[in-house]
């Protein structure tokens, strides 16, 4: 049996409610190989759906149970740390390496979404779905016909790490927008170096400093109003010290007061400490706006210069300023004066610096193009290996003369327009499901069952390098019967031993193989309630295997036949 593995998800639990045929239900899931069977409408495919709905799927106000105003689904899995970070980036809660997704969907059509408690969106939970759950039913579409996925395949099984190649590729553009640049700015050269040139002069003679603006702007709102802040100052003042009626000595006598009952209650010693800091501040205010008045005067002439200064410092903003926040603007002509000159020398150097850039461009494309070609070798060498293993794993599942073909198209290398973030190769899944047939797209040659199994066969060959925890197969047993049904257990048996694997199946010889065997009932009603998926081991087992191969659950020979397949599994 499968044990929980470290750096893969596992869906632990899922309960539903009210949607579809069911009514209720609490269904745990354990680890290795989970079968789930049952009469044909008892709502196998509606637990499918709520996982679907836990994991971003589109909701659809029908599938809400006649008579309820709303369908509730929630998923439990256990995550590992990597992928605990990807969910609370996409913002949802991950507590004790667990996240809970829960899922209502109303009559109305509302949908809800709810990620380990917190408020989010179907498309923020399908953004990381993927790396929970695979689902593979012959009704969606696979995810092998999507562009750039074979090729994210192929690496994973080849165990290749693309970060030295991806470094050199994101430097070599960078180089290549570089000289890019510098061109266009030398077209405009001569233009530029004049501007340049003006605005480094200015800066030498102005010699700017940070802050200036503002600071110059206020000494000379000062210096404009000294009159009205000596008469303001002066009048506060005399409030203060006045010798007819002083705020300071009418304080002084509160305080007298005061103190003559000091220690008499500690309440009334708290208050008067407090009336006492606050006079001895106001004193202090006092002998500042006494300081502040000695030295306020009027200077005409530091005025003007300050008028001056202003004035040119302006006009140097509005001439070579960026933005409409002033300070802002200022700050950034700071940064533009200072590297006004480098940009002089750069642009007067423009020729002989571009064909130095070229020349270090050139040594970065000839690293990308021997690491380019570098992956395209271990692609291939790689490739026929999948190919050989995966048209192996087919053969076995009831398609004897399959073939699996990974196909590698590989760009011309001498060419810079080659080259993509992933190399210069485009791979491509080709499929024969017959002798001698020419190998085709496979969305395009094969059936939904065909397309089912071959699946099947990948996910077996590169499960250990995969990062999926759980694997949903519903109909992978699609037009198989007898010997190769058997082979198809055989294979998820196998690939449940790298993840978790859940299936849904009509085929007993598929269910024989199951570690844990859920049974889906209807009641009498056609409802499905709690009671009515079951957890079923041994005797129980045989039961459900022998209605699964006669449709006669009681019949003996039917019991028989069941035990011989259970005991087939059990020694292979």
């Amino acid at each position: 049996m499968g044990s929980k593995r470290i750096g893969k998800s596992s869906l632990e639990e899922i309960s539903i409610r009210s949607l579809g045929v069911i009514e209720s239900s609490n269904i745990e899931f354990k680890p290795g190989l989970t079968v789930l069977t049952g009469e044909t409408g008892a709502g196998k495919t509606m637990v499918l759906t709520a996982l679907g709905l836990v994991l971003g799927n589109k909701s659809d106000s029908d599938l809400v149970r006649q008579g309820q105003e709303r369908a509730i689904v929630t998923g439990k899995f256990a995550v590992p740390k990597e992928l605990a970070q990807q969910i609370s980036e996409a913002g949802g809660e991950v507590e004790d390496e667990s996240v809970v997704i829960s899922r209502t969907v109303s009559t109305a059509g509302k949908s809800r979404v709810l990620v380990g408690g917190i408020v989010s969106s179907a498309a923020a939970v399908s953004s990381f779905a993927s790396s929970l759950v695979e689902i593979h039913a012959q009704s969606s579409s696979s995810k092998l016909t999507k562009a750039g996925v074979a090729r994210d395949l192929l690496d994973r099984f080849a165990g290749l790490d693309l970060e030295n190649y991806q470094d050199t590729f994101e430097q070599y553009q960078q180089m290549k927008r570089r000289i890019s640049e510098l061109k266009d700015q030398l077209s405009q050269a001569d233009r530029q170096i004049a501007e340049l040139s003006e605005l480094a002069d200015e800066f030498a003679r102005l010699s700017p400093k940070s802050g200036e603006l503002v600071e110059i702007e206020n000494e000379i709102a000062k210096l404009g109003s000294v009159e009205l802040l000596n008469q303001a100052v002066s009048s506060a003042l005399n409030l203060f010290e006045n010798e007819d009626l002083s705020a300071v000595n009418l304080l002084q006598q509160i305080r007298k007061n005061l103190d003559q009952v000091n220690g008499k209650d500690k309440q009334l010693d708290q208050i008067s400490e407090r009336f006492t800091e606050s006079l001895l501040n106001l004193q202090d205010i006092s002998s500042d706006l006494t300081s502040y008045l000695s030295q306020l005067e009027a200077d005409p002439n530091r005025f003007e210069k300050l008028q001056d200064r202003k004035s040119s410092l302006n006009s140097l903003l509005k001439r070579y300023g960026k933005g409409s926040d002033k300070e802002v603007a200022f700050e950034q002509l700071l940064l533009d004066g200072k590297s006004a000159k480098e940009k002089i020398a750069d642009l007067s150097g423009g020729d002989q610096r571009i064909i130095e850039l070229e020349k270090e461009a050139e040594i970065l494309f000839k690293k990308l193009q021997e690491q380019g070609l570098s992956l395209s070798k271990l692609r291939n060498e790689n490739g026929a290996k999948l190919s050989a293993q995966v048209t192996e794993e087919v053969r076995s599942l009831s398609m004897p003369n399959a073939s699996f073909v990974i196909d590698q198209i590989v760009s011309d290398s001498k060419s810079p327009n080659s080259y993509t973030s992933t190399g210069i190769d485009e791979i491509f899944i080709l499929f024969s499901a017959h002798s001698g047939g020419t190998p085709l797209a496979l969305n395009k040659v094969a059936s939904g069952g065909e397309l089912s199994r071959v699946m099947l066969a990948l996910e077996v060959v590169i499960a250990e390098a995969e990062p999926i925890g759980t694997y949903i197969f519903d109909e992978v047993d699609a037009g198989v019967g007898g010997k190769a049904a058997i082979e198809v257990g055989r294979r998820l048996a196998k690939l449940s031993k790298s993840a978790q694997v859940i299936v849904i199946t009509h085929l007993a010889q598929v269910a024989a193989w199951a570690d844990n065997h859920l049974v889906v009932k209807k009641s009498e009603n056609g409802l499905v309630t709690q009671s009515d998926v079951m957890e079923v081991s041994a005797n129980g087992r045989k039961i459900e295997i022998a209605r699964m191969l006669s449709g006669q659950e009681d019949s003996q020979t039917a019991q028989e036949h069941a035990g011989e397949l259970l005991a087939i599994v059990k020694n292979a």
